[in-house]
């Protein structure tokens, strides 16, 4: 197994702009670094469980049925560009700070399997990064632990970033310009997923 391949895949899959950074940033601006670590831990402990599964059960549904894996790639994009559109459009003066709740552990854990850069994430690293010549089943647990290791700080760093912008974003015109680059963000980092989907 190439472990710096492995390593530099994992902290720039996890780093860069998607639906889990953003709403990592989201909730930091929305409810600070403390009511948002069920969140973060959420998606941290839920995605290395998404590679386990995935790796070990479901890979071998999407080898024998390749255009299931095209659906839900289609389907998740679709929907995340649906979430992009209601974030730019949401008004202002909607966002209630106090009378909202950041995600909870197990909300954060299931969101990773409706997310498709998730999924991309996921069946990138497990094609990518095992290798006949070693244990598969250890490989993948591999793969599973660099996630949890170094995707752990990654998603941290957003939601530091948006306890840092806290202070900044309580007018409405501010307010509205997070909303609408939060949205151009989603979108953009939907262009890898597209991308491949529409060359395959």
């Amino acid at each position: 197994m190439e472990w710096l391949a492995l390593f530099l895949f994992v902290v720039s899959a996890s780093i860069t702009p998607g639906p889990n950074n953003l709403m990592m940033l989201t909730s930091g601006v929305n409810h600070g670094i403390l009511r948002s670590l069920p969140h973060m831990i959420g998606i941290n402990i839920g995605f290395p469980l998404m590679v386990l599964a995935v790796g070990l059960g479901m890979a071998g549904l999407f080898e024998n049925y390749p255009v299931l894996h095209q659906v839900l790639k289609w389907a998740g994009a679709s929907y995340l560009l649906f979430l992009a559109w209601k974030i730019a459009s949401s008004p202002v003066t909607s966002i209630q700070v106090e009378a909202r709740k950041p995600f909870s552990f197990v909300q954060a854990a299931l969101f990773q399997w409706v997310n498709p850069k998730a999924w991309m994430m996921v069946l990138g690293a497990v094609v990518t990064y095992t290798s006949s010549q070693m244990d598969y089943q250890l490989q993948v647990g591999i793969i599973a632990l660099f996630f949890l290791l170094f995707g752990t700080p990654c998603t941290f760093t957003w939601l530091w970033l948006g306890s840092r912008m806290q202070s900044l974003l309580r007018t409405p015109g501010r307010l509205r310009c997070f909303n609408i680059a939060m949205a151009i963000l989603l979108a953009a980092s939907l262009i890898p997923v597209l991308t491949d989907n529409l060359s395959g």
